[in-house]
């Protein structure tokens, strides 16, 4: 039976442990490995890595995980190890993704890959040149969602595709009345990598590049809606850095997008992230799991008069899209893709090269704030 052995370091963190660790490589370990074209098993043999002996001890121990370390130059320099997975922090990402290029390995990691472009351009060109195989977690691209508008939209569902919108936040509270922050205090510290512009817009680069059409032009604006907060000991700190965007973005086509992401909006939308397509054929707005669609035979006539309560039920001219076929984790779906290119060379579009494009677009989207105006997004050469 062919085996991987996978070096996983940061996940001991939310992300990191729930989604990479429990639900997909551990997943992919229980059911016994994936099968190969050959017909053969494929065995993963994961080793966890962090700083924290307690911690990672804890963890290997409570999921039945042989190996672990607080070593990483050792992990790397074990041959038996093929792959090297970095969820930790993003200042640190871009060194440990060299280094472990270096050790020959193949790389896979969290976004974004830097906090500036000069940086993720030239890790990605140093992946390229190794020969390795190298990817970048897309984990949207996987939800059952945004998979049902990528049907419709390969269907022909939409017609010409005119407009997206696409909404994405909850309240992350406070801390300072009783009820503990949901995200980590790093999350709005700039010297830390935080900032909700360097995280999402790296996420709606590949949604929109991939479903909707290249991204050409951005407009975004910031803002630091909450000022302090109480971090995880009980102290209160100042927030420097954006906690919501506000973009615009032109698309390739002439479709226009609009997403708005914040951590200080309170929900009243079918889900957590929702995206609308309007077309000329059809529209569609769809959640982390569900998708409706309004056809345009199907399509209402509203007629505006403030004069009286509006008496259509929206909500009851859309069409739920129906579950035709299982989807599986969208984390471990696309771990089970980058395992089978790097052990029989399977299609892989998510290179480096992906998550050096999140990086610009986020780069741009501050550098469009600061300076209160729309950016060209030129293409970057690898």
């Amino acid at each position: 039976m062919p085996r991987l052995g996978i070096i996983l370091h940061g996940v001991t963190g939310r992300m990191g442990y729930n989604q990479h660790l429990v639900r997909s490589i551990l997943a992919i370990r229980d059911q016994g490995g994936i099968t190969l074209k050959s017909g053969e098993r494929l065995e993963i043999d994961p080793i966890i890595v962090g700083r924290n002996r307690d911690k990672i001890e804890q963890l290997a121990r409570r999921h039945g995980i042989a190996r672990w370390s607080t070593d990483l130059d050792a992990a790397l320099a074990d041959p038996n190890d093929q792959i090297f997975f970095d969820a930790g922090t993003t200042l640190m990402r871009a060194e440990l993704i060299g280094k472990a290029l270096d050790a020959g390995k193949h790389v896979y990691c969290e976004k974004p890959i830097s906090d500036d472009l000069r940086t993720a351009v030239k890790l990605a060109r140093k992946a390229r040149a190794s020969g390795l195989k190298h990817g970048v977690v897309q984990d949207k691209l996987f939800l059952p969602g945004l998979r049902k508008l990528a049907l419709l939209k390969d269907s022909g569902f939409f017609g010409k595709i005119l407009s997206v919108r696409g909404e994405f936040g909850y309240w992350v509270f406070e801390g300072d009345w009783g009820v503990p922050a949901q995200r980590p205090s790093w999350n709005y510290r700039k010297k830390d990598g935080g900032g909700i512009i360097l995280d999402m817009l790296c996420h709606w680069r590949y949604v929109l590049d991939n479903l909707f059409g290249e991204v050409k032009a951005v407009s975004c604006l910031g803002a630091t809606h909450i000022a302090s907060r109480i971090d995880e000991a009980g102290r209160p700190y100042e927030c420097d850095t954006d906690d919501a965007a506000y973009a615009t973005f032109e698309l390739d086509g002439g479709v226009i997008a609009q997403i708005n992401s914040s951590w200080a909006v309170r929900v009243r939308r079918d889900d957590l992230v929702t995206f609308q397509v309007d077309g000329t054929h059809g529209s569609a707005v769809a959640g982390l799991t569900k998708c409706w669609t309004q056809h345009r035979v199907n399509t209402p006539k509203p007629v505006w008069n403030p004069d009286q309560p509006q008496t259509i039920d929206f909500y009851k001219t859309w069409d739920e899209v129906p579950d035709t076929q299982l989807f599986d984790n969208g984390f471990k779906a696309q771990w089970e893709m980058f395992l089978r290119h790097v052990a029989e060379d399977a299609p892989w579009p998510y290179g480096l090269e992906a998550g050096a494009k999140g990086v610009q677009l986020a780069e741009l989207g501050l550098k469009s704030w600061a300076e209160r105006r729309w950016l060209d997004v030129p293409a970057l050469e690898f």
